[in-house]
This record gives C-alpha cells, sequence and structure tokens, in this order.
C-alpha cells in the first residue's frame, strides 16, 4: 500500500475584504491530492461574517479545523496558533488571499517520496493581478545560500518538516513581514542545505492588491526592519561579522561582509601581448583606481615584440609591485598561469584580462571579502561593455550549447531576473576576465587544463572542478569593472582558431555531460538558446518526468 504523507496546511487570518469568497479555502478544497488537512487560525477578526463562514467550511469538510483567537496577535502569533492545530508530517504555508494551484499537494507529495531526508520544500510561483490574471512567474533555481540572503526564494510555496517547525518554536513575534524568512533562515541552523528541495512548477499564486508587497515592494517599511533583522541575527548565530544594507528601490538586501583587519596580499595575473593601450590602461586603471591597499601586479608578457608594448613592459620593471615575467612560449592561456602561480607569495590571486579596467574603486575590497567566507573558493565580478551594458553576470552551463553569460546585453538600468543582476549569488561558473581564488585552492584542484583547454572554456571547467571539490562560486554585482572583450586576442575568425574552439567545446561536453543541462543556478524552465531568462520551448525537467504513485 503506497504511503500517503499528510500535509498540514496553515494559514492565519484577519478580517478577509470578502469572508464570502474565501478562494483559498477553496483552492485547497480542489486539490488533487486528497492527504490534507487545512489549519486555520482567525486572528480575532472583528468582522463577525469570518466566524460565520470559517465555520461554514469547517462543517463541509472534516479535514479543515479551524480555532478563533481571542485576542489579535499578529501573524506570527496567529500563525503559530494555527500551527499548533497541525498533525501532517510536512506543513504547507498558506496567505488567505493566496491560491494553491490544483496540483500543487501532489507534486509536493511527490517531492516527500523522492527525497525521504527533505525538510524544507519550495516552489516556483506566479502572482495574481488586481484584476485576477496570473502573470509574472518567478522560474527559481535550486536552493542558492548567497541569492537566499539577498531575497526569500523559498517564498512561496514553503513547506516545512512539522518536526523541524516545533524543534525551532515556530513562528517568532516582532519579525510580522518577514517572519516565513526568519522561520526559513532558523530552519537553516538544524538542516544540511541538501534537505533542501525545489519543485520546478509553478504551485502558488500571490494576490497582489492596491498597497501588497507584491505589488509594491515599498509598501511596508517595516517588511526591510524585520526581514533586515532577522538575517542579522542568522549571520550573528552563525558569528559572521557583515552588515545588512537593504537594496534601494527593492525588497531585496546586500550582505556586505567585513574584512579582517591584517588585509590578505592579492597578486593579479595579467598576461598579454603586445597591446600597449590596452594594456597600459588596464593596469594604470587597477593601479590608482582600486582602493585596496594590498595589490601586486604580475604581468605575463607572452612574447611581445612591438617597440611601445616593450618599452612600457621595461618602464614598470622599476615599479615598486609591478613584476614583469617573460614567457614567450606558443600562446596557451591556462599554461601561462600554471607556470607562475607556484612561485607566488600572496595569499589569493586575481586573473585579470589585459582589457579590463575598474568602475568601482572598491571593487577588490568586495572581491576579498566574498573570497574569505568559508565554504567559498572563487569569486567573480560584474563586467560591462564599454556601451554600459552587461558582459558577464556569471556563467549558465549549457546556454548556447556549452556555456554563456548571464544577463548579457542588458542595460545597466535593469535589475535583471528578478533582481538577479543585483544580488550577489551562488553559480557554476564565472569568467575568467576578472576572478579571484585562493593559490592554496588553485593548486589543489590543478590550476586550468592547459592540456585540453589551453584557451576557450578553461574557466568553466576549473569552477567546475573547485565547486566539486566542495567550495562555492559566489558571483558579486557589488564588484565593477569594463571588459572590452576580445579586444586582446581578437575574435575566432580564422579556420585554426574555429577548430580549436571547436575542440575546446566538444572536451567540455563529453566531460561534464547532463550537468550542461541542469545548472542548478538556473531554472529548468528557462531557455539555453537566449541570454534574457526568457521560457524554455520544452522545460527540461519534463523531458524525463517520473513521479511515484499517490494513489
Amino acid at each position: 500500500m503506497p504511503y500517503h504523507p499528510l500535509i498540514s496546511v496553515v494559514m492565519p487570518c484577519y478580517n478577509l475584504e470578502d469572508p464570502n469568497d474565501f478562494s483559498s479555502i477553496r483552492s485547497v478544497l480542489q486539490q488533487l491530492y486528497p492527504y490534507w488537512e487545512l489549519c486555520i487560525a482567525d486572528d480575532a477578526s472583528t468582522d463577525p461574517r469570518m466566524q460565520v463562514a470559517l465555520c461554514h467550511y469547517q462543517q463541509l469538510d472534516s479535514r479543515i479545523r479551524v480555532t478563533f483567537r481571542s485576542e489579535n496577535g499578529h501573524i506570527s502569533a496567529a500563525s503559530n496558533s494555527a500551527l499548533a492545530l497541525a498533525c501532517g508530517e510536512f506543513v504547507a504555508l498558506l496567505d488567505q488571499d493566496d491560491l494553491l494551484s490544483e496540483h500543487a499537494l501532489f507534486w509536493v507529495a511527490d517531492a516527500i517520496l523522492r527525497h525521504p531526508d527533505a525538510a524544507i520544500i519550495y516552489s516556483d510561483e506566479d502572482k495574481i493581478s488586481v484584476h485576477g490574471e496570473l502573470h509574472d512567474p518567478y522560474f527559481k533555481c535550486s536552493f542558492n545560500y548567497d541569492l537566499f540572503l539577498s531575497q526569500n526564494m523559498i517564498n512561496h510555496i514553503g513547506v516545512y518538516k512539522r518536526s523541524l517547525l516545533m524543534e525551532i518554536g515556530g513562528f517568532r513575534p516582532g519579525y510580522e513581514g518577514s517572519q516565513d524568512w526568519d522561520l526559513a533562515l532558523r530552519c537553516l541552523d538544524k538542516i544540511d542545505e541538501t534537505q533542501i528541495i525545489h519543485i520546478p512548477m509553478i504551485l502558488y499564486h500571490w494576490r497582489q492588491h492596491d498597497n501588497s508587497m507584491s505589488l509594491n515592494e515599498r509598501s511596508k517599511p517595516y517588511v526591510t526592519s524585520s526581514a533586515s533583522k532577522a538575517l542579522q541575527d542568522h549571520l550573528q548565530r552563525r558569528d559572521i561579522q557583515a552588515d545588512i544594507i537593504p537594496v534601494p528601490e527593492s525588497s531585496y538586501f546586500r550582505v556586505q561582509y567585513r574584512l579582517p583587519l591584517q588585509l590578505p596580499y592579492v597578486t593579479l595575473i595579467i598576461p598579454t601581448r603586445n597591446g600597449h593601450q590596452l594594456l597600459r590602461s588596464c593596469v594604470n586603471s587597477l593601479r590608482f583606481n582600486t582602493t585596496y591597499p594590498n595589490v601586486r601586479i604580475l604581468i605575463i608578457d607572452n612574447g611581445s615584440d612591438e617597440a611601445e608594448s616593450l618599452s612600457l613592459l621595461n618602464s614598470w620593471s622599476m615599479v615598486p609591485n609591478i613584476q614583469v615575467i617573460r614567457d614567450p612560449a606558443p600562446f596557451n592561456y591556462s599554461a601561462l598561469h600554471n607556470r607562475v602561480v607556484p612561485r607566488i607569495e600572496s595569499e589569493i590571486i586575481g586573473l585579470i584580462n589585459n582589457d579590463i579596467t575598474v568602475i568601482n574603486g572598491d571593487w577588490l575590497h568586495e572581491m576579498v571579502s566574498q573570497l574569505l567566507r568559508p565554504g567559498v573558493g572563487i569569486v567573480g565580478a560584474r563586467l560591462w561593455f564599454p556601451d554600459d551594458t552587461v558582459q558577464h553576470a556569471g556563467v549558465i552551463l549549457g546556454l548556447g550549447g556549452v556555456a554563456g553569460h548571464a544577463h548579457e546585453g542588458f542595460p545597466r538600468s535593469h535589475r535583471g531576473y528578478f533582481g538577479r543582476l543585483m544580488l550577489t549569488q551562488s553559480l557554476s561558473a564565472v569568467t575568467a576576465a576578472t576572478l579571484l581564488v585562493r593559490k592554496e585552492t588553485y593548486l589543489q584542484v590543478g590550476g586550468l587544463n592547459e592540456q585540453n583547454l589551453a584557451i576557450a572554456f578553461n574557466d568553466v571547467d576549473f569552477c567546475l572542478r573547485v565547486r566539486e571539490s566542495g567550495l562555492r562560486i559566489v558571483w558579486t554585482p557589488f564588484a565593477n569593472l569594463y571588459h572590452h572583450q576580445s579586444a586582446s586576442r581578437g575574435l575566432e575568425d580564422t579556420p585554426e582558431k574555429q577548430a580549436r574552439f571547436m575542440r575546446e567545446a566538444l572536451y567540455i561536453q563529453h566531460k561534464w555531460g547532463n550537468l550542461l543541462l541542469d545548472d542548478p543556478a538556473y531554472s529548468p524552465n528557462l531557455t539555453l538558446d537566449r541570454h534574457d531568462f526568457s521560457l524554455a520551448l520544452v522545460p527540461r525537467w519534463q523531458q524525463s518526468v517520473e513521479y511515484h504513485s499517490l494513489f
């Protein structure tokens, strides 16, 4: 006989605008999966129609349980009262105005059966406009800790193991408006991130009102305050020194990690050949526009033969903290770095293209602060074309066949897909045009692959190997630089270059296989043909979907 997990839908309510139209309750009654209970706590509503409506539904279906609070305690207290009614193994959170899709609990139960160790389950979501239309779907990625500290990606639907909620004491009063985020943050203290399961389907419809957070992110200042407090509490519990900064004109946040008093030295490696104008702009920008003090610049001259370039390199040989190494071997980007990294004394190394210039002077402060966090292996930056459109906001696996840049071509004014252009996040890979890594990490994974990936995709392969070792790849939008892409080497525009590029692309496809079609930092509902997070013609999860028998 198949196991049918009981799911308790917990819903606090108070003075619904039209108690005769309890569409949230009806959406639960219409569930395809029948093994549920609806636990409702009325928070001392002043509208007498509320009690009439709730008693009606309680009599209509024995799976509906209602408690009426004697005094108003706001949403956290009411949620705890509803939670006290729950008997299910898992608890799903539902707001009184919102709707569950009719198959929501079916897929939640399926996820429970697929993942016996699951502690938190969440899904994609969309919104219900003031006119009743579904719109603005948010197709989320797998759980992403760094992104979660910037936005509550678990809402909605959020489903929790009931024993876990009991262990942490349920909802905390004083965090109203962000009580769900605080709940999830406290749950993280008790579980492993592998116990957080994402269902890549829209299971929740979030209703918008004229003054709702889903419509106007700035409508409730107390929400910003409670969210900041919840995030700061989480970091303090983990003994992480950081400041919580609201992202302007949004409901998002930046976690600004504090640096130690003794700043580690960083050596920036710049391979180059000729191109004296590009190199001069790059090096001078790094020298004079970077506020981080402990920086060394290592230039690898890969056989320059132009008089202007040789003169420029010679002029820097006497400059403190600049070193020029001559390496005239045939161009192999990976090998050039692998030969110099063992000789570097700095704790941190930076891979920098010679066509990079600085935008914000504290870019290196930001990248170092991210890299020094436990569990972080590589940090990438936000790079811009000279026309102020996005050149690099992280690498998405499978994009364009192998890997491509997220949000490429987006204007500076754009927030990106649900804010992702403006939020720190973990990714599968970042470009080596501006990349920070500990020297120890670089050597432990064997450096760049100089045998098979001399030029293209060596950064993707390197990031994937670092990630495979158990470290995260973090991309930050708070380190901004210009990148004149391909200005130094030119385009892949000769038969020889194109053949080499194809060999390297095929190597990546063969080595990393299905991972290129299942990037955990990117929704399987989104396309791999474009950089703009538009919908896939066929969601990739549907191509091999199987589900447990639940009936």
